[in-house]
């Protein structure tokens, strides 16, 4: 959970920051900071998935 929060704590400052950057001085380009953010988010959740996943098919059935 902790490896979550830095991870997602990363990305939101990068995204806020490419952000204002593209955006220039004049306002902050929310929908390309949002974007990235939104990609990270997608990716963190995926790499969640992937890991039940194959804890699932390490789990044996036999008695």
């Amino acid at each position: 959970m902790k490896r979550l929060a830095i991870s997602l704590t990363f990305f939101l400052v990068l995204a806020l920051v490419i952000g204002y950057v593209l955006s220039g001085p004049s306002f902050m380009d929310w929908g390309v900071a949002g974007g990235l953010f939104a990609v990270a988010v997608a990716g963190e959740c995926f790499r969640f998935w992937l890991r039940k996943s194959r804890a699932k098919k390490r789990q044996t059935t036999g008695i």
